[in-house]
């Protein structure tokens, strides 16, 4: 989950980052990262908050789940704090950062990614780094999965640790379509075949932007660009391919182009009340979970875009005046056991992709995840997962979000 930061707030954080390592160390006593018995001594009987969206019912669950298996195994009280966005936390920090409230912060764990985390960094607002000094990080799929190191393409470097991964992957009902198209010149055919049958979540929802992100990396010139910081000077000229395509869809999509669902859940709901026939998401289990809750019939299939789809991971960060900062660690690192990621990765209780390397755990650990993707036909296949593009740099998306408003927004 990533939130767009509005230009208040980042004027804010730019202020905050003149303060970043000028004060006092986090004087936060718990034990070095690399003396993990002695975390693991000071984490009991604390009391962690995670700030972590609150917008799904399904990840609610499986954050008391954790919750659960925190407090059995170490002792740790786990509060979910159920937020809209990351955005309000920052401006939090900020305000302790100035204020010099370095010892007694209100947040322990933060669900972050994206704009939200870069912002983070230059303010100095995180603790680290910690991320390869967790006993299970030895777990994570750092080579076949580089969107656990690298988030919007700036290096994590430990500020923040994986718990899941999303690629954009697109749904359909076999039964209704079954050869659905495949690339943006297919996507356009089709459509215009099908007049009303598609359309995509309004930017800034995030499912809604990572379309623009995809068809821009499919539409452009040199895709190369996107790995680099945008320059504006050159914005229209690059982005240009992508308003032509989309002035040439519009016309042929759902109510003509001439209004979008709000918001994921509202697009979903497009699809299972069948008033469209192709949808998309950034959960590659979304279409499986929605057939075992029976909001989609069984013949829904799940693929990836033949150029490949935008991935990009979810992390935790740790803020650098976390009260419980022991209790953080041990719960980020319980994020990142076998158990925490087949449960997450089961399509009946979330669904949300593994960030380790599965082929090398040990065979009892590894069977949990090859039963989730065995029973459920509405999975993508590996194959389909195996072609994954890199998220752009985070300097994109705003941009992107802007333009799209000025021309098609209400």
């Amino acid at each position: 989950m990533t939130t767009g930061l509005t230009r208040r707030q980042a004027a804010l954080l730019l202020a905050a980052s003149s303060l970043a390592g000028c004060g006092r160390p986090s004087p936060n006593d718990a034990p070095s990262v690399s003396d993990w018995p002695g975390i693991l001594d000071q984490a009991r009987g604390q009391t962690m908050h995670w700030y972590a969206w609150g917008g799904d019912a399904r990840i609610n669950a499986y954050i008391a789940w954790v919750a659960e298996q925190v407090a059995e195994r170490h002792d740790i009280r786990l509060v979910h704090v159920k937020a809209a966005d990351t955005a309000g936390l920052l401006n939090q920090l900020v305000a302790d950062k100035t204020s010099g409230r370095s010892r007694d912060g209100r947040t322990d764990l933060v669900w972050i990614n994206g704009e939200n985390f870069a912002a983070a960094r230059r303010a100095g607002l995180l603790f680290g780094p910690f991320a390869d000094a967790l006993p299970n990080w030895t777990l994570v799929d750092t080579v076949g999965k580089p969107a656990t190191v690298r988030d919007f393409m700036l290096d994590t470097e430990g500020f923040e640790a994986p718990w899941g991964l999303a690629q954009l992957t697109f749904f359909h009902d076999a039964a209704r379509l079954p050869a659905p198209p495949r690339t943006l010149t297919e996507l356009l055919a089709w459509t215009r075949a099908n007049p009303g049958r598609f359309t995509y979540p309004a930017p800034p929802d995030f499912v809604g932007s990572t379309f623009l992100k995809q068809a821009l990396h499919d539409l452009m010139a040199d895709a190369a660009l996107l790995a680099r910081p945008l320059e504006q000077a050159s914005f229209d000229a690059v982005t240009a391919p992508l308003w032509r395509y989309l002035d040439a869809l519009h016309p042929w999509a759902w109510r003509r182009g001439r209004s979008y669902p709000q918001d994921a859940p509202t697009f979903m709901r497009l699809m299972e009340d069948q008033e469209i026939d192709l949808a998309f998401g950034f959960n590659p289990a979304e279409a499986a979970s929605a057939v075992i809750a029976g909001r989609l019939p069984a013949s829904a299939r799940a693929y990836t875009l033949r150029g490949g789809t935008i991935q990009n991971s979810h992390f935790v960060a740790i803020p650098f005046n976390a009260p419980s900062r022991a209790a953080a660690l041990v719960t980020a690192d319980f994020l990142l056991s076998p158990g925490a990621q087949a449960r997450k990765a089961d399509p009946s209780v979330w669904g949300d992709a593994t960030v380790l390397a599965v082929d090398r755990l040990e065979p009892h650990a590894r069977a949990a995840f090859t039963g989730n993707r065995r029973h459920h036909p509405s999975l993508p296949s590996a194959e389909d997962l195996a072609r994954n593009l890199a998220e752009p740099h985070g300097s994109w998306q705003r941009p992107l979000e802007d333009g799209w408003r000025r021309r098609y927004g209400a």
